[in-house]
């Protein structure tokens, strides 16, 4: 008869060896393979035209910035003369200081109303989803269909606008378009009418989260309804304002197409934008590696400015 000896006293007894782990059948390597592919074969198309339509574009333009090119001949390495010659243009600083203009005042008017929009339409209103596809209905139609008919209501002879004007007592009102000082308001004001209905849903997005249980708390306590937007509903809509204000500034900075229709950069250049002066070097006077330079230059501000306002929105977050 054997006898197994004890561990002696005061000795932890031996821990047993893991086993190995088993190793994953063929079978289920093959899958996670063949979900792989699957997976990459869906994305793969979308990296594929960004690299060509957007990655590579982007690469060229950089390196026209610094040659001169007129398409038909041989893009010459011309350095940083390109950039000299936008520092002395005085063409590329109105445009300069007309988009800034247009953005100062195109950003906060979009958000105010757009915001104001958004929650008039998120009470319980009769017809509130018509009203909805209403203010909607701007941002998807046709720019020049947009640009045609506000030209028609801006006429300053003829032009509904002036003639309410008139009507309410202003003798003279303003030439709209065909003022130097009223052309650039006039297109912030269709731009507004055109893109408050794309940023109202973005408000509206962001009102749906906004927990009720905080509103009704603050109404038991006795705020009004002032106190309850400035203390309830602004910092809870803080991560879609700032994502507004970032979309509103990038597409303020980049305004081409409706400008180009309703006023073509007039009268004079009054309401010449940068994106317009890159069009006008580039394919109207086949100065592709200027325009590119100035491409270049829009490029740097939207990110100086985007940068700009993502750590104003962290100090204002920590």
């Amino acid at each position: 008869m054997t006898t197994t000896e004890a561990p002696p006293r005061g000795t932890a007894p031996r821990p047993a060896k893991n086993p190995k782990p088993p190793k994953l059948p063929k079978r289920r390597s093959a899958l996670r393979r063949r979900n792989a592919l699957i997976g990459w074969s869906f994305i793969l198309p979308n990296f594929i035209g960004f690299g060509f339509l957007t990655l590579l574009p982007v690469l060229i333009l950089f390196y026209m910035a610094f040659t001169n090119w007129n398409v038909f001949g041989k893009a010459d390495w011309v350095g940083l003369t390109n950039f000299q010659r936008l520092m002395g243009d005085g063409s590329f600083h109105i445009a300069f200081w007309n988009t800034i203009y247009y953005s100062v005042m195109h950003i906060p008017l979009t958000m105010v109303v757009a915001l104001g929009l958004a929650l008039l339409l998120n009470n319980k209103l009769r017809g509130v989803a018509f009203f909805r596809t209403a203010a909607f209905f701007p941002y998807i139609t046709s720019i020049v269909a947009i640009a045609v008919v506000w030209n028609l209501l801006f006429s300053p002879d003829y032009g509904p606008v002036n003639e309410v004007l008139r009507a309410i007592g202003i003798s003279e009102p303003p030439g709209w378009l065909t003022s130097s000082e009223w052309a650039m308001p006039a297109v912030v004001i269709v731009s507004t009418w055109r893109d408050m209905g794309y940023y109202m849903i973005l408000f509206l997005a962001g009102l749906q989260t906004v927990p009720r249980e905080l509103h009704e708390a603050a109404r038991v306590d006795g705020a009004s309804v002032w106190q309850r937007f400035v203390n309830v509903t602004l910092p809870c809509l803080r991560p879609t304002m700032f994502f507004v204000t970032v979309m509103l500034t990038i597409n303020s900075f980049k305004v081409f197409d409706l400008i180009l229709v309703m006023t073509d950069g007039g009268p004079g250049q009054s309401t010449l934008v940068l994106s317009q002066f890159i069009y006008k070097k580039g394919f109207e006077e086949s100065q592709f590696g200027y325009a590119s330079a100035a491409a270049v230059a829009l490029f740097f501000l939207c990110i100086l400015v985007t940068v700009g306002q993502f750590l104003w929105n962290k100090k204002r977050s920590a």
